[in-house]
């Protein structure tokens, strides 16, 4: 239980443990949490929405608000980021709870379901949880890599991925150890919290890698202590229409010839490119067809419906490397894909209000449901002069979900 927790406050898998010496009274509430965990009983996991008196509104992780009446005899006890146990765990008044601080909670529901009775809560601390996001995205961005994987060996432990865009890309060796954390995004989620632990045999040529650890001298080999996996689709084409009160655009795709339903969540991100910059961008990628030199090349074996390619942000995909830009050491150069990638997360954001049917659009989504329905990690707009061009080259060059962030994590909820 404790580890779904952690990891869905936005903890990352392998973290230290907490340490310290267990404060007065803690004993007792481990004991008592330890009883609720053998004891039947229900749970709900989320964040701190509102407290009126002695009742907390709690936004769960599937978007629903409950109400939780705390009693007198409700125990509440506060555990560090990283931690994997209850050993420092210290108790916590009521009354220093605040919105925005994670919280598990377990007790028993009310037959409609709106009210949760609870017998003891869990928190963590939103200040504590952003100091961690912080350091997170700090480690990711100084010690991280990323890349289309060409190959998988997971007998010998380790994935080769394509680093960089056109002709700076080069292959890097990622081995994976005993110890390394492995992760995959959800098929239909563009949170990094609801990516699952997963194993280097689960990942496929096409696949998007990052990895977090240390790469050799040469560059050509990168010893992973994190690694993070994904399928993603590249949508481009126009809009048919558009549901506001449902959140969702309908794309004709122009390369399937089929409809695509968008979702756009509270991480998705919606831009819209300038007209000026839009033939600007598009200037470079006719270059870059032509093989002009110091422009980005295509796609490495870009595909509209396989990972072309977090922030989030949103709130979801991995940030973009520190050295090198988005794909890490030699990913990036000045003029090319990280640049762009970057200018693009800088753009303010637009409203599904700002779009009109018949808009040109390119679209980073998640895999999709089985029903067809992708959730849009980045919608760009006012495309119109790419579609001329290099469509392939645009999709790589602009949307890899690895950049979203602009160097940074992407999304509300995202690590690394």
């Amino acid at each position: 239980m404790l580890t779904r927790f952690f990891a869905a406050g936005c903890l990352i898998a392998g973290a230290a443990l907490a340490s310290g010496a267990m404060a007065p009274g803690a004993a007792a509430l481990e004991a008592g949490i330890a009883a609720q965990q053998a004891a039947p009983a229900a749970r709900q996991l989320g964040t701190i929405k509102a407290i009126k008196g002695t009742t907390i509104t709690l936004t769960t992780d599937d978007g629903s608000n409950i109400d939780v009446p705390v009693q007198q005899t409700t125990k509440i006890i506060r555990v560090e980021p990283g931690a994997k146990d209850l050993k420092g765990a210290t108790a916590l008044p009521l009354k220093d709870l605040q919105v925005g601080d994670r919280i598990l909670v377990r007790g028993q529901p009310s037959p409609d379901g709106k009210t949760f009775t609870p017998t003891g809560i869990i928190a963590m601390k939103h200040e504590n949880l952003e100091a961690t996001r912080a350091h997170q995205r700090e480690e990711w961005q100084k010690h991280g890599i990323g890349g289309l994987v060409g190959a998988v060996d997971a007998a010998a432990g380790t994935a080769t991925i394509s680093v960089g865009v056109g002709p700076t890309a080069t292959n890097v060796i990622v081995h994976a150890s005993k110890d390394t954390a492995v992760r995959r995004y959800a098929p239909d989620s563009v949170k990094f919290d609801d990516a699952k632990p997963s194993s280097l045999g689960s990942i496929q040529p096409g696949d998007q890698l990052r990895a977090r650890g240390t790469r050799s001298a040469d560059g050509k080999d990168f010893n992973a202590d994190e690694i993070v996996t994904g399928s993603f689709r590249n949508i481009a084409g126009t809009i048919s229409s558009i549901d506001g009160a449902a959140g969702t655009v309908s794309v004709a795709d122009l390369i399937t010839k089929q409809p695509v339903t968008v979702k756009i969540s509270n991480e998705s991100q919606v831009k819209k490119l300038p007209p000026e910059i839009a033939q600007r961008i598009a200037a470079r990628l006719k270059g870059a067809a032509g093989g002009a030199p110091g422009t980005a090349g295509r796609a490495p074996g870009g595909s509209a419906s396989g990972a072309p390619p977090p922030q989030a942000a949103g709130g979801s995909a991995p940030g973009g490397g520190g050295s090198g830009g988005a794909g890490g050491p030699g990913g990036g150069r000045p003029g090319g894909a990280a640049d762009l990638q970057q200018f693009i997360a800088r753009l303010p954001d637009v409203q599904l209000t700002d779009l009109n049917e018949g808009d040109a659009v390119m679209i980073v989504s998640t895999e999709g449901k089985a029903s067809g329905e992708v959730t849009a990690i980045t919608l760009l707009a006012g495309i119109e002069p790419l579609l001329t061009t290099s469509l392939r080259g645009a999709q790589a060059v602009m949307l890899s979900p690895w950049a979203l962030g602009g160097g940074e994590v992407s999304g509300a909820d995202a690590n690394p």
